[in-house]
């Protein structure tokens, strides 16, 4: 008989795989300090991108992603032309800087106060257009700029009913607005956006069908710029 199998089995030494787990302080695995910081700038930068990404793809769609791809009705304009910095007046001669007319969108009509029959339907599809959006429509206001002192027909009053009225001398319109070669600036609607830009020209003689696809163009503008742009003041209420 062996010795090992001679010893009291209450004597024999543990092995090493008998022996209780023990861990102290200086076990512990080590840990870089820098890992926790990284992942959590990580975390961080993941989450402002996620809450950012509505205001970048809003700006990609208006500024790079341009709608000429999806063959718009109206005419971009590049580059942009802000809101002139002169003074206008309304029908009652209270005077409106016209910069003051930022923070909303604006499709403009000019005319004379006469308003022939070319005024007249412009008048008609500025309203229709506007009234065909919706719920989107108080993002929109309506802009008649009258280039005389010629007092308005009694008749527009509908026509003209919670859109914002401003006598503009026509010279200085002509330096802002332009209309197509051969045309006439009483001749198109006019696109402004919130911050304050001449953006679009739709073409002259609009016909109903024109007016469809002026529409979309408005659609779309609108979802574009649906993340930073909200309703502005009410119709017809200029500042």
């Amino acid at each position: 008989m062996s010795l090992e199998s001679s010893t009291p089995a209450a004597q024999r030494q543990p092995s090493r795989q008998d022996q209780p787990l023990g861990l102290t302080v200086h076990d512990m695995p080590a840990v870089s300090p820098a890992a926790p910081t990284r992942a959590g700038r990580w975390k961080m930068l993941a989450i402002l991108l996620v809450c950012a990404s509505p205001v970048i793809a809003s700006y990609l769609m208006y500024y790079v992603v341009r709608p000429e791809g999806r063959r718009n009705y109206g005419e971009l304009i590049n580059p942009q032309r802000p809101l002139p910095n002169f003074t206008a007046a309304s029908p009652d001669g209270r005077p409106l800087p016209m910069t003051a007319l930022k923070d909303q969108w604006l499709l403009v009509s000019v005319a004379g106060g006469a308003c022939d029959a070319q005024c007249q339907q412009n008048l008609y599809f500025q309203r229709q257009l506007r009234e065909s959006l919706g719920r989107e429509k108080e993002r929109l206001d309506r802009l008649v700029l009258l280039t005389d002192d010629a007092p308005l027909p009694a008749a527009l009053a509908p026509a003209i009913k919670d859109a914002t009225v401003l006598r503009a001398p026509a010279a200085a319109l002509g330096q802002w607005l332009e209309a197509a070669p051969g045309q006439s600036l009483a001749a198109h609607l006019y696109l402004v956006d919130p911050m304050g830009n001449w953006m679009m020209r739709f073409p002259a003689g609009m016909d109903a069908a024109g007016a469809a696809k002026a529409k979309l163009d408005l659609e779309r503008l609108l979802r574009a710029s649906g993340s930073w742009d909200t309703p502005g003041r009410p119709a017809g209420k200029a500042p």
